[in-house]
């Protein structure tokens, strides 16, 4: 059995004209999200041995300031091909991870919608319906699948195990 967890960036500033859109950073809101994601991923062990990271700047930051929840330091690898990809390319950089048991996928939407839609076969009904409405930014979406190597990653076979986002976990933050 292996877990996918896929997590949207962090709340980032409005593109500004003639602006990258790769260069844009994270809200004041999204500098607060971000840990506040991380610590609800260490209090109920959802710690990943590997993240798989957009190499742009809103999902990099998103990262810089959720690691410091978990009490291992993950191996990290920044990929190119996260950024603006859709599911098909999405399942190829998850099946490149075969050592890890635990693999966290921070990038972007709707690449990270669709890829959950397309692999979750099972779980809570109403989680999935909510998902397949909308990530929103720091939703995060923890996929069980019964494969013993990634390379066996495919549509419909995975298990939603929770869909977390932010307005759910801060009223328990409180």
């Amino acid at each position: 059995m292996r877990r996918l967890m896929l997590l949207r960036h962090a709340k980032t500033e409005v593109a500004q004209p003639g602006a990258r859109d790769r260069e844009r950073k994270l809200t004041k809101r999204g500098r607060a999200d971000a840990p506040a994601i991380g610590a609800y991923m260490a209090r109920h062990g959802l710690a990943p041995d590997l993240v798989l990271l957009s190499p742009v700047a809103r999902a990099q930051e998103t990262w810089t300031l959720l690691a410091p929840a978990f009490a291992a330091e993950p191996r990290v690898v920044k990929d190119e091909r996260i950024y603006n990809a859709g599911p098909e390319k999405l399942i190829a950089v998850v099946r490149a991870a075969r050592d890890a048991h635990a693999v966290l996928l921070i990038g972007h939407n709707p690449g990270l919608q669709d890829l959950a839609v397309r692999l979750i076969a099972s779980g809570d009904v109403e989680a999935r319906e909510r998902l397949a409405e909308k990530l929103p930014t720091c939703g995060l979406v923890v996929i069980d699948v019964p494969v013993d190597d990634w390379s066996k990653l495919r549509a419909n076979v995975g298990r939603l195990d929770r869909f977390v986002t932010l307005r759910q976990i801060a009223p328990a933050a409180d």
